[in-house]
């Protein structure tokens, strides 16, 4: 590696094995000499260290958001097009989305009421975001509002489902 190179831990790989696993091989067992064979086959699986992350960093966290949604495929092609989620389908009633950072779920309903908590989305361009979301049969419920550290606006999803979009700029 050249000098100055900067590299993610997560992307150094020794053999097939990712760096970060054999950290977290001898931080268990205190010195790579020490570690068993099953420490290192299971610090090696990616299912087992992100189980093991998911469990101990998310511990008491919003884990997964899921909301009713009256038709599954405008919901997908609304989020998937404004926002860039993805989506996993499991039968024609439920899909799960990923954005990123958490992961949710749009379950078929015959209808969305109103009220409950509001989820609040993060961007960079507020104005942008008001525009695509109206592009997309989204329905401004509140325009673009100032609050102590910055401004956002209210939107109804295709199914009814209200959600916020703030910025600080």
């Amino acid at each position: 590696m050249a000098k100055g190179t900067r590299v993610a831990m997560n992307r150094i790989v020794i053999g097939r094995v990712p760096v970060a696993c054999l950290l977290l091989a001898v931080l268990a067992c205190g010195r790579l000499g020490d570690a068993p064979e099953a420490a290192m086959d299971e610090a090696a699986d990616p299912e087992t260290e992100n189980a093991r992350m998911s469990q101990a960093q998310h511990d008491r966290r919003i884990d997964y958001i899921e909301f009713p949604a009256t038709n599954i495929e405008a919901t997908k092609a609304f989020y998937s097009a404004v926002f860039g989620w993805t989506f996993t389908d499991y039968g024609p009633e439920y899909t799960s989305f990923e954005d990123g950072r958490l992961a949710g779920g749009f379950a078929l309903a015959s209808e969305v009421t109103a009220g409950g908590p509001l989820v609040v989305l993060y961007a960079t361009d507020l104005e942008a975001m008001e525009t695509k979301v109206t592009e997309h049969g989204g329905r401004i419920v509140r325009e673009i509002f100032e609050f102590r550290g910055g401004r956002r606006f209210h939107f109804a999803d295709p199914s009814g489902n209200e959600l916020a979009v703030w910025s600080d700029r």
